[in-house]
Formats: C-alpha cells, structure tokens, sequence
C-alpha cells in the first residue's frame, strides 16, 4: 500500500466516522419505519429465534433477514439501544466509501478513487441513509459490489473475480429479496449486450457461482419455507415484492418525474455537475465519445432509476445503488477542480454535523418518536393495566417502553384495517381492539394523537378519562378500573 493510498483512506475514514456516527446514540428510533426494524430485532434477539423475523409475537415476513442479524450483533454487543441500532447503517456508510474509492481507483486512478469517495460521502442520500435504521445502506453496499467485481473480473484475467459476485449477490438476496439478483443481472445483460461479447458468458463461473449465491441467498428462505410452509412465500414474495411491483402503496408518488426530482435532491450538492455536462456537449453541438467503463458507469446509474420508475411502488430510497457510478462520472468531471471539490466537501461536513446536533436529534426526539411517551408510561403504568392507541400509530413506543399497546378502532372499522392476503393492509400486524371491546375491570391508558384529540373527545365521556401528560405530538389519558 503506497503513502497515497494510505492518506487517502486516512482521509476517507475519518469523514465517514464524523459524517455517519457522530450523534447516532442521541437521535431516537423514529416512526413509521425504523421502528419496526428496530423492534423485530429486539424480539428475536429476546426470543432467541434468530431465524424467523417477529413483530408484536406474530412472524413477520416483510422482509429477508440479514439486517435483523445486523442489529442483533450490534444489540448483543451494545446493548438494545440507540448506537446499537445505528451502528451497522453507519458501518456500512464507511465501507461503501471505501469500496468506491478502490473500485475508482482501479478502473482510474487515485485520484479519481478519492473524488469518488467524498461526492459519495457528502451526497445529501447517502449521509442520510447511513444514519437510519432501514436495510438499504446493506443493500447498496452487496448490489453495487456485484457490479463492481463483475466489471473487475470482464476487463481483467483473474475470472475468479465473478465468484465474489454471485457471493454478494446472495447477500444482496439475503437483505432484501430477489432484487439483489435481478436488477444488477439486468444490468450487466444490457451491457453484455451492448458489447455484443457473447464470448464473455461461458467465462462467467456458472457452475461454482451459482452455488455459492444458492448457498448463501438461498438457505435462509428454504429453512423459512420448511418452518412456516406457503404463507411465508405468499407473504414475502406476493405482497411484498409482486404487490410493490404492481399497486402502489403511495399513489401520489406515482409520478413520472419522481425519480429524477429523488436524483437532484438526493445528489445534493452534486447534482450541478449534471447540468455542466450538459451545458457542455449543448455548446459543442456533438455527442460525447463514450468509453467502455464510462458506459458502463451510465447503464448502472440509468437502468437503476429506469427500472424505479416503471415499478408501481416509489420510495426515496429504492434508487440509492445508482448514487455510486454517479460519483465516480461526477469525480471525473470535476478532476481538475480540486479546490472547488475540496471547498464543497469541507462545507457538506460541517452542513451535515451541524445538520445532525441542531436538526436531527431534537426533531426526531421530539416529533417522529415515540421514546418520551414510553417514557411518560413507565411512571404510570403497572402490570395488569392496559395501553391503547388512538390516531398514529408508533411502533417505537412499544420498542421502548417494553409493553403491549393495542391500536384503537371502532368495531366496524376492524375488519378494512386487519391484514389480509394480497393487501397492504397485510401490514398492519400490530394488535387491535376495539371501542365496544376496552375491559372495564382494567386500568386503562390511552395515547391520543393530537390530530385526533376532538375525535377523542367526541367518541369517550370526557368525565371517565384523567389527564396524565401533554407531550409535543400526544397526550395522555387514563380510566381506572370500573
């Protein structure tokens, strides 16, 4: 290893530490989605089964179960809290830098490894990703090594190189479904394709490869099938994966422009060297000469928002994977403006540590969390009293305060919100009760949105129901035994 490539990594490590765990064991779990992975986590983790995911005691099967084995280590080792939650999205934050500065730096210099890996590191989606509790910094880190030792073992001799991809493709598999297999296959078809090099496939370790992603992608699902039978693969892979494809869960994302507006705020404050490109090539009135790697680099970045875009379901997060090759084309760009690159990330830091002190952890602490009312609950309520929810729902109250908390519904509301087969109300696995339904022998304590407090007060007798604390987004009430 030369003193540059041992700067540079010096370098690369020490913003990906400040960037992605400074603060992480001060911002709360928040809701609707870190929640529920941090608390399917913490169950098993209790439970024992580190095999099938569990939520609320019910199985689980939203999604594979890599990132709950994540958090499970770092529970185990740090104990179920905050950091621990964190630590994985941040770790793997760190060594997808690294991996881009090395795959950069082999396809084009040091240099350009460098650029690469601070664009990545300072873009608004990546810094955002490696600081929550959701799987897809995990994904990023497994898809994009496909693609990158794909393209390493096509433009080389050593062929083993493909071995590593059918490896990470399993684990890619393993994080979030047969995606991790799909989307960088297609990728690489197209540009097989484009290359008209056929000859490369029998080149490609079929035989050894597919075992190895059979073995690490597929055993976990085989063990699940075998435990819990068809309702596992109707489950996993008929809502969540074919009713994501096909029926949107958010309808007003459904747009055709979603994607490219995710790019421009996700690429901040990068996405201006698109524009240069383009302002560029509009002033020479020409086409750009495209080389192999840069092509290359372009089918990875547009067939993963391309292929987005024509799936029914949108979420932020789904296009991060093309974040990596639009780094390294923007590092070329901007190879000469080394000052401005300096300058920016100098400034995206300090943006983003500020961003996290000032922004992050007392918004999330006190707005998308709720740790402050399983807090408020723990001096109130005892063993044998009941904890009800009226309004939204936080997943993160029972992660925190350790108790069973029934969602609230009128009897003739219960049977739209149940899950059912084939519906995204299949989701909703969270225990439910309804109004006609409250015990009148317990001691009761709801937890009222306070969207939702008149509705509170129209459909309870005001008389029946104590105050017991007003929070920032809640209020609490309780009814003793009757």
């Amino acid at each position: 290893m030369t003193t540059t490539t041992k700067k540079h990594l010096l370098i690369i490590l020490v913003s990906g530490i400040l960037l992605f765990f400074l603060g992480n064991s001060s911002i709360a779990i928040t809701d609707p989605v870190e929640s529920n992975y941090a608390l399917t986590a913490s169950e098993m983790f209790t439970s024992g089964d580190y095999m099938s995911p569990r939520i609320y005691g019910n199985y689980w099967y939203d999604k594979p179960v890599f990132f709950y084995w994540e958090l499970i280590a770092a529970f185990k080792v740090f104990g179920v809290n905050e950091f621990a939650a964190r630590f994985f999205p941040a770790l793997a934050g760190v060594t997808g830098l690294v991996m881009v500065y090395g795959f950069a730096r082999k396809i084009y210099d040091a240099r350009t490894g460098l650029f690469s890996a601070m664009i990545l590191g300072t873009s608004f989606e990546y810094w955002l990703i490696a600081k929550m509790v959701i799987t897809d910094l995990s994904l990023f880190l497994f898809f994009n090594a496909v693609l990158v030792f794909f393209y390493l073992a096509y433009t080389s001799q050593n062929k083993k190189y493909y071995y590593l991809c059918y490896l990470f493709a399993g684990l890619a598999v393993l994080t979030k479904g047969p995606i991790g297999i799909l989307l960088p296959g297609f990728i690489v078809t197209v540009f097989i394709l484009w290359r008209r090099d056929f000859a490369e496939i029998k080149h490609m370790k079929w035989f050894g490869g597919m075992a190895i992603f059979l073995l690490v992608g597929g055993s976990w699902y085989y063990i699940m099938y075998q435990l819990h039978g068809q309702i596992f693969l109707d489950t996993f892979l008929g809502i969540h994966n074919m009713l994501r494809a096909t029926v949107s869960e958010h309808p007003q994302f459904d747009v055709w422009y979603y994607y490219t507006a995710i790019f421009f705020l996700g690429f901040f404050p990068w996405c201006f060297s698109l524009p240069l490109v383009i302002r560029k090539y509009w002033k020479k009135r020409q086409w750009p000469v495209l080389d192999q790697t840069t092509v290359f680099l372009l089918l990875w970045a547009f067939l993963v928002n391309g292929f987005y875009q024509c799936m029914a379901t949108k979420y932020t997060t789904y296009t991060l994977p093309a974040l990596m090759p639009s780094a390294i084309l923007a590092a070329r760009l901007l190879y000469t403006q080394e000052r401005l690159v300096k300058h920016l990330v100098a400034f995206s830091i300090c943006f983003y540590l500020a961003l996290t002190l000032w922004v992050a952890v007392p918004l999330c602490n006190s707005s998308y969390s709720g740790r402050s009312i399983a807090i408020a609950l723990q001096d109130h309520v005892q063993d044998g009293d009941m904890v009800i929810n009226y309004g939204d729902y936080k997943a993160s109250v029972v992660f925190y305060g350790h108790k069973t908390v029934y969602n609230l519904k009128h009897a003739n509301e219960l049977e739209k919100v149940k899950p059912k087969a084939m519906s995204w109300s299949s989701k909703n696995v969270m225990p439910f009760i309804s109004f006609e339904d409250l015990p009148g022998n317990k001691k009761l304590y709801i937890i009222v949105d306070k969207s939702k407090r008149n509705d509170f007060a129209k459909a309870f007798k005001a008389n029946d129901w104590k105050l017991v604390e007003t929070l920032p987004k809640a209020v609490i009430y309780y009814r003793p035994a009757q």
